[in-house]
């Protein structure tokens, strides 16, 4: 598993890589490559915790064996921008990650709590993280839409955007849109499957890799 794991990456980082620094022009974030052992906290909810696959699967188990990082899943289905941001502290004192990957917000949007409050809340996540030291891979989650799934169509909300541009982070664009637009890449309306995560964390290794933060092995 792991050599195709890692055959599927390479293919996806050359594909991948210069359409992300195209993107970013000139406002892309420098960073320092993680290391492999380093460790590393996948801050998030659901489909950070790997809903709808077995815990292998999740996004974090397979950007770990795609990087060599020694990554936390840290994600809490159900969890909002606000719970996330009270568990931090607690996150950073224990795992002090080099880097944390942070994919929040989802909860937030299904529950139509205030766009004001998300913004500041993944804003202040950002910024703790920073702080203690930690590098900040931004993941954007899709802008709300009730048919947006069954479509095949989805797009970042903006706030995450705003944010990465504000405070000079690198953003993993497009990732969880275009999986959860694919029907074949979900397990239900929200949440990938196995193929899905397996997709996406080949798409956050791409997007580290053009950050610098991931030196291809």
């Amino acid at each position: 598993m792991r050599c195709t794991r890692r055959q599927a990456w390479i293919t996806v980082t050359a594909l991948g890589a210069a359409a992300w620094m195209a993107g970013c022009g000139k406002s892309r974030p420098t960073a320092q490559p993680v290391v492999a052992g380093a460790s590393v906290l996948a801050l998030g909810d659901s489909l950070t915790f790997g809903t709808g696959a077995a815990p292998e699967a999740a996004y974090p188990a397979v950007l770990a064996d795609l990087t060599g990082w020694r990554i936390t899943n840290a994600g809490v289905p159900g969890d909002t921008s606000a719970q996330a941001l009270e568990r931090l502290p607690a996150l950073l004192q224990e795992h002090a990650p080099v880097l944390v990957l942070l994919s929040i917000g989802g909860n937030d949007f299904l529950r139509r709590l205030p766009e004001a409050d998300t913004r500041a809340n993944v804003r202040r996540i950002c910024e703790l993280a920073l702080a203690a030291g930690s590098q900040v891979l931004l993941i954007a989650i899709p802008r709300p839409g009730v048919t947006a799934a069954f479509t095949g169509s989805m797009s970042d909300h903006a706030l995450y955007g705003e944010i990465a541009e504000a405070l000079k982070l690198p953003l993993q664009r497009q990732g969880w849109s275009q999986v959860l637009a694919d029907e074949a890449l979900r397990s239900d309306t929200i949440h990938a499957n196995a193929r899905g995560y397996a997709r996406f964390a080949q798409s956050v290794a791409t997007t580290a890799v053009a950050a610098g933060l991931l030196v291809r092995r």
